[in-house]
Formats: structure tokens, sequence, C-alpha cells
């Protein structure tokens, strides 16, 4: 039987509904487990039945409380779908982790269009559509709290670009709609991971993981990667009483990484050209 232990008391959420996109993998799940072991009636949604169907059975064979949805969150109406039934089955909810996305390691000029296009819809589009759908639908009658997973970022993101732009996309509108929103009493804010061994980083092909993970663990200051549960205590806080008055905000959980690690070999090169005003 699966056990989450959370460092947060038992009845943090107690009489709380909390949904979570992307909720059957990864760190979503980690966020599913924590929030459930802390008394929330989670609703976990994403595109694939299995994975929602697998964590659901883990949280309630623990105990917990667990709900499951299908929706894909590229599409206006599929969200508008989910939430008509969700809300007919529970009234309510009183927070929202935008956790679900998606993109594949690609050097820019080799990235097409359709592909371009469906990591922003996805993770930038799809964030946006949620966190709209469940403010005029839920939060700004009773309050509550949306908490957006993005990435580290700051530095642009070579081999990734298109997860990159969508991502400070969804930081940038975290500060929007935290100042739209705050005369409801919602508050917004994201959690932006550093590299985490984990369930994402498995689905790409095994020699890039061999490689990279080396090189990253090697550059980050805590010298190891991050794990899904250290992601989902930054989403707990977030959404709990103790942050009550932060809002608009990006909280990092990369151990150091942003601060110092690099994320991108450049080869030798004399490509540079040089630009000095004073001729010889």
């Amino acid at each position: 039987m699966t056990i989450y232990r959370s460092i947060f008391r038992t009845d943090l959420f107690q009489n709380q509904t909390i949904l979570v996109t992307g909720g059957g993998t990864g760190i979503g799940r980690a966020i599913a487990h924590e929030l459930a072991s802390l008394g929330a009636n989670v609703i976990i949604a994403s595109r694939k039945t299995e994975p929602l169907e697998q964590t659901m059975k883990e949280i309630q064979s623990a105990g917990g409380k667990c709900a499951m949805y299908t929706v894909n969150i590229r599409n206006e109406e599929a969200i508008n779908a989910m939430f008509d039934e969700m809300l007919s089955d529970h009234e309510t909810i009183h927070g929202l982790v935008n956790n679900a996305g998606g993109q594949f390691p690609s050097p820019a000029e080799n990235i097409n269009q359709k592909g371009w296009h469906a990591v922003i819809e996805t993770n930038l589009t799809g964030t946006f559509l949620m966190s709209k759908t469940a403010y005029n639908r839920a939060l700004r009658q009773n309050k509550g709290s949306i908490v957006n997973i993005v990435a580290e970022m700051w530095n642009g993101f070579p081999g990734m670009v298109h997860t990159g732009a969508a991502r400070a996309g969804v930081a940038n509108m975290t500060k929007t709609l935290a100042v739209e929103w705050a005369k409801d009493g919602v508050r917004v804010n994201s959690v932006a991971p550093g590299v985490i061994h984990g369930h994402g980083i498995t689905q790409y092909d095994p020699a890039f993981i061999k490689s990279y993970v080396k090189m990253a663990s090697a550059d980050i200051p805590a010298k190891r990667l991050g794990t899904e549960s250290e992601i989902a205590s930054a989403v707990t806080y977030l959404l709990s009483p103790a942050a009550a008055y932060v809002t608009g905000e990006t909280l990092k959980v990369d151990g150091g990484s942003s601060l110092w690690r690099k994320t991108w070999q450049i080869d030798d090169h004399t490509n540079s050209d040089k630009f000095d005003g004073f001729e010889p």
C-alpha cells in the first residue's frame, strides 16, 4: 500500500476540494498524495485514464479521498464539460494546481511549427484556460488559491526553447492574475522546479537522460537532483493559510541551480564578430 508522509499537519486541508491537473503521474501524483494525506478531497485530471485510475486507487487505499476526470486542457469546451461534471459531483473547488504540461528536448532550429504550438498550447494556453474557468466557476465565489508549475527558465532554456517561452509566460501571467483577482480573495502563485528525478525525466531518450543528469547534478549547488515530494511540499505551502499574504510570486525549488548551473554546452568557435571603433 502506498503511504505518503507529509511534514504538514494531517487536517490542514480538511473539507477542501483541490483540483490537480496532470495528477496521475510524476509531480502531479506526488502533489495529489500530499494533499490527500492532509485531509483534502483531491480531484485529479488529465487526458489519459490509466495513470489517473492508478493514482486514485493508491490514494483511496491509503484512506484518502480522490476522484478523477479526463480532460484536454488545450480545449476550452472540454474544460467546461469537465467542470460541469465535476461541480455536479463536488459543488465547488477551493484550489487549483496547474501541473499538466509537456515538452520534448530539441535544438531550436529543429522544432517545427506543429511541435512549437503543441507545447505552447499545453503549457501556456492550457494553464490560462484552466485558471480562467476555475476562477469564473468556483474561486471568485468562495475565494481560493491557484498554483502553477513552471520550470527553471530564468537564464533561457537552451534545448527546450518552446517550454521555456511557455513557462516564462505562465510566470508573468501569475503576476497579472494575482492582481486582477485579488479583489475576490484569490491568490495566484507558481512553483519553479529545478531538475527533478522522477517520472518526467524518464520520458526522454535514455542516452539523453544519462548525459544530462550527470551534467546537471555536477552543476547544481546542492549536487543532486530534486524530488517530486519537494515540489509537492512547496505547492502545499502556497495553497495553505501559511501563505495567505503571498500572491503573484514564483517560488524556486531548484537546489540553487538557477543561480549557478550551466544549461548548455557551447563548443569552442571563432564566429564572434568584433567591433572596435578605433582603427589601427
